[in-house]
């Protein structure tokens, strides 16, 4: 008998594990609840929720079939040493996982006893990440030789044994506490294929002009990333069908033709990117939680809890662009990437607060959080790589770019709703008497900044400047990015 362990790839379409297990007799459709991962300090409440939810949605496709998806609650070694013993398991299939430090150490532990047991453990590659990638030259080709293989279609039969499942614990079991999420848009829980539908043939005509407003992305960007984290689609499957759409839209002329290919090109690129940043957590564990190019360790940002750090977490800063982000993304779980890229950028360079600190909150929240995007991103906006620009966004330009009525601002900071728009950018420098009349008193009913925005931008972009000239740097800087840097697909 052959287990399938799934774990982030909630699905039965392009699971080549599920197919092949298939193919060889019946099998043991698995899934390991484990209570350790769920005290790791990147996972949460809204997590939870939306696992739950895939889970159900997966079982229901077994139950289709005649079946349905075990679940067990437990550490992942002992509950498979014992599913083996009692069911004289020869082979577990399952693609691999590129995501926290407990993953990993986990998997560690589960290849070293399926080795001296001699129990054949399968392990399938997962959109386009490479395990063992000697160098980066070449890794665009090998991403889009994966993405043109035929995608593996759902099992017309599923044998399963019989098997006890456990119940799913509830948030509380967990001892995950409610943190906000209150989601105004359902495009997590719906059919992925649906959701992607949508995108590629109504939602996404202005992807490429309208990704980067907080208004306009919720709606004009694919909003699978939740999807693809959990793993209830995969890339290639979207890169499929995106390639498809693009040759049917061929009968389009004038504005609508050029704005689908410009929004299926550039949509298409991103998914490389996505595949490309989880490689760099796959080649390098430690980004998650060590500065990717070592001499930035001496910039010696704050790692202490400050009112500053906590006036951030909770929308408080007294910008109110950047609080209405914060403020959404605690809502919803999600935002657009430019926002999630500035809010990083003003921890990082305005209060100067080490990223350990501020990503670690940051990965609770997003609902669509992926270890190998995230740790990337963040030592990215915070300036610690060594090969990349530095990148600290001026919040005054942004909110004026990305929202220059103030719509957005007023939806999340409601204390701003009679501002006008002349002020909603920077609601303190109004007189007084303006914030009598339009019911604002700086200081009482909404914060003054917490910082001088242009100055202390300035200073963090010179002391991030000033630690990447030396030439030293410039050595070392070459070396990672051998091992990181993007390539331009040969």
């Amino acid at each position: 008998m052959n287990i399938v362990w799934f774990k982030r790839d909630l699905r039965m379409l392009d699971h080549g594990p599920l197919s092949d297990a298939c193919a060889n007799g019946k099998i043991l459709p698995l899934y390991i609840l484990e209570p350790d991962l769920w005290r790791q300090p990147d996972v949460s409440y809204r997590h939870f929720l939306h696992l739950k939810h895939y889970l159900s949605q997966l079982d229901d496709m077994f139950i289709k079939k005649g079946s349905k998806l075990i679940i067990k609650v437990g550490e992942a070694l002992p509950v498979l040493k014992s599913l083996a013993t009692r069911h004289n398991v020869k082979a577990i299939f399952s693609h691999y996982e590129t995501w926290n430090k407990f993953s990993k150490d986990r998997d560690s532990a589960i290849r070293k006893w399926t080795d001296e047991n001699s129990i054949d453990w399968k392990e399938y590659q997962q959109n386009g990440v490479v395990r063992n990638l000697n160098s980066r030259d070449g890794w665009s080709t090998l991403w889009h030789n994966h993405m043109r293989k035929k995608i593996y279609e759902v099992p017309e039969k599923i044998l399963c044994i019989s098997e006890d499942s456990d119940n799913l614990p509830s948030c509380q079991d967990m001892a995950l506490e409610f943190d906000g999420f209150e989601p105004n848009t359902n495009l997590g829980k719906i059919e992925p294929g649906i959701v992607l539908k949508s995108f590629l043939t109504e939602r996404g005509e202005n992807y490429q002009r309208e990704m980067s407003g907080p208004l306009l992305s919720a709606d004009s960007c694919s909003r699978l990333s939740t999807h693809i984290a959990f793993g209830t689609i995969s890339i290639r499957t979207i890169f499929q069908r995106t390639q498809e759409q693009t040759q049917e839209r061929l009968d389009l002329v004038g504005d609508k033709l050029k704005n689908w290919r410009a929004s299926y090109n550039s949509f298409q690129k991103r998914l490389r990117w996505h595949c490309h940043f989880i490689q760099k957590l796959e080649d390098l564990r430690s980004i998650e939680w060590k500065n990717i190019h070592p001499i930035y360790d001496k910039l010696e940002r704050e790692t202490a809890y400050s009112e500053n750090f906590e006036r951030w977490k909770r929308g408080e800063t007294g910008f109110p662009f950047v609080d209405a982000c914060m403020r959404s993304l605690i809502s919803t779980g999600w935002i657009n990437f430019r926002m999630r890229a500035m809010l990083v950028s003003f921890a990082s360079y305005n209060l100067w607060i080490d990223w350990r600190q501020t990503s670690l909150y940051l990965a609770r929240l997003f609902s669509d959080y992926e270890p190998g995007i995230h740790w990337s991103q963040v030592h990215m906006q915070s300036g610690v790589t060594g090969i990349n620009s530095v990148r600290a966004y001026s919040v005054r330009k942004q909110s004026e770019d990305q929202d220059p009525d103030g719509e957005f601002i007023r939806e999340w900071v409601p204390e701003l709703s009679n501002v006008p728009t002349e002020f909603i950018h920077e609601p303190w420098l109004m007189s007084e008497e303006q914030q009598l009349e339009f019911k604002c008193l700086i200081g009482k009913d909404y914060p003054e900044p917490i910082v001088d925005e242009k100055t202390t931008r300035k200073e963090g972009v010179s002391k991030s400047y000033s630690a990447k000239s030396k030439e030293l740097v410039k050595q070392r800087s070459r070396l990672v990015y051998q091992l990181h840097g993007s390539r331009r697909r040969r």
